[in-house]
């Protein structure tokens, strides 16, 4: 006698596959988006604390947006935060990309140190690595300071940091950029794992130098790669909240502001829900919109490409 069967719920078209994934992906549908439902919702409202108490919020149609676009102070938010997101980006796909290229040049043991301190800089919390940051620029007791002071530069004796907007979105970049890195350069090194080797040895005898073996070379089998990282940090630097609102809260005055911050700020400063959940949906309008440019831009070029 054969053996039995064995008992299968059913094909990938089966109705109890649906059902086996159903609370999963109704979750994941609550949490994602009711949210941004509701705040969508909000942007057309009248919505204050007295709406928040009551739910008496009423529809004002575009009027929250209109309020946004006429105020100048939105626009030198969006100036500085896109000012904020080009910074941060070349600068981490810069330096990701020098790492990349030295931990695949390095031995065994150093490749392994490399990337092991790769990973825990990547592990560290948000909060507890914009806090040690904090401690390293403080005006009084910090190694910042310190350091500097003892070198001869006797003019940063307890020079505060984060009073002066320019030295507050310096130590801002400062700190998106070391959280950054890592991500990118293991990315981008374990991209550049799966370059053939044959293809260096040829280039380098025809006489290619370093820049060229990357620009001719490396770059064109890892452009896919270079661009997924590189939309990816658009979108973490775009909506960095956390590091500013823990170091700075935005200040000073507005330096290191960008439109996360502005949106927390109406939201809870002046008790503005409506407006700030308008200010959140242009957030994401735009980020979208230099995605969508960038997305564009990189088709063409492929399409170009012989």
């Amino acid at each position: 006698m054969g053996r039995p069967a064995p008992l299968r719920a059913g094909g990938p078209g089966s109705p109890w596959a649906y059902l086996l994934i159903a609370p999963a992906v109704a979750g994941m549908l609550y949490l994602l988006l009711y949210p941004l439902a509701r705040a969508v919702l909000i942007s057309f409202q009248d919505f204050r604390l007295r709406q928040l108490i009551l739910g008496d919020a009423e529809f004002v149609g575009l009027h929250n947006y209109e309020t946004l676009l006429s105020d100048p102070r939105f626009w030198e938010v969006v100036r500085r935060t896109f000012a904020f997101m080009a910074v941060n980006v070349v600068a981490i796909m810069f330096l990701s990309t020098l790492v990349a290229l030295m931990t695949e040049r390095l031995g065994k043991v150093g490749r392994t140190a490399v990337l092991s301190s790769l990973v825990l800089v990547w592990a560290v919390p948000v909060v507890a690595a914009t806090t040690v940051f904090q401690w390293l620029f403080h005006s009084e007791f910090g190694i910042v300071n310190e350091a500097l002071t003892g070198l001869g530069f006797s003019s940063f004796e307890g020079y505060p940091w984060f009073a002066h907007g320019g030295a507050a979105f310096a130590i801002v970049v400062l700190l998106v950029v070391w959280q950054s890195v890592p991500f990118a350069a293991i990315t981008l090194y374990s991209a550049l794992t799966t370059v053939p080797v044959e293809l260096y040895e040829s280039a380098r005898m025809d006489g290619a130098g370093g820049v060229r073996i990357f620009r001719s070379v490396t770059f064109p089998l890892m452009r896919p790669i270079f661009m997924l990282v590189l939309s990816l940090e658009v979108i973490w630097t775009f909506k960095a909240f956390v590091q500013i609102w823990v170091m700075t809260r935005g200040g000073p005055g507005d330096a290191t502001t960008i439109l996360p911050v502005y949106a927390v700020q109406t939201a809870l400063a002046q008790q503005r829900y409506d407006l700030g959940s308008a200010a959140s949906m242009l957030t994401v309008l735009l980020m979208s919109a230099v995605l969508v440019l960038y997305i564009r831009q990189l088709f063409r070029q492929e399409g170009e490409s012989p």
